[in-house]
């Protein structure tokens, strides 16, 4: 049985939720697929990010995917590319490249989830903060670690929950829709993953 890691973000500033934590949390209790998913909350703090996230990828696993909350986002976002920069300006990695960008077949992904009726989109900046520092440290670990490991970020839109209880009445987009989302994501690319080791 092939081991996926997917990561999520606790709560933050003024969102007492985290759209991300509560997809996976519901893709949780109802998947039942031939994949065994292992599942992290990250803090929302660069060290103790880059932390566990060191620490997590120890376990080799072939695909990771990071999931975090895009406030006013319409549609799902697949991330295709994380930046060295931080959000003061600073590098995260001082002696890194640049960017890295996901080998993965990401556009694939979207058009697949847009047939399943899920407003999804390729996206090509993941921000300055701790969903574009997730995928870039990612990447980064593992190229010194001398791992194959294969990572994707996926910013998803908040939740109604979340939505119902702000007072700018950001777009949303269910949990139950996020959760399955991330389930045709990581369905897809656990099969090229395997192809491509075959």
């Amino acid at each position: 049985m092939t081991r996926i890691l997917i990561t999520a973000f606790e709560p933050y500033e003024r969102w007492p939720e985290n759209s991300s934590w509560l997809a996976l949390c519901d893709l949780t209790r109802w998947y039942d697929g031939d994949l065994e998913l292992v599942t992290r909350r990250y803090p929302v703090d660069l060290s103790r990010l880059s932390e566990s996230l060191s620490k997590d990828l120890q376990g080799d696993f072939p695909l990771v995917i990071h999931l975090g909350q895009a406030p006013g986002s319409t549609h799902i976002q697949l991330e295709a590319i994380g930046l060295n920069v931080f959000r003061d300006g600073s590098k995260l990695i001082d002696d890194g490249p640049e960017a890295y960008r996901s080998n993965l077949p990401i556009d694939a992904c979207a058009s697949k989830l847009r047939e399943a009726g899920i407003p999804c989109r390729s996206s090509y900046h993941a921000g300055t903060y701790l969903c574009n520092a997730a995928l870039y440290l990612n990447h980064h670990y593992t190229r010194i670690f001398g791992m194959q490991t294969e990572s994707i970020f996926i910013h998803l839109p908040l939740s109604p929950t979340q939505v119902v209880k702000d007072e700018t009445h950001p777009a949303s987009m269910s949990t139950p829709m996020a959760s399955a989302a991330v389930a045709i994501v990581m369905q897809s690319l656990a099969v090229a993953s395997d192809k491509k080791s075959t």
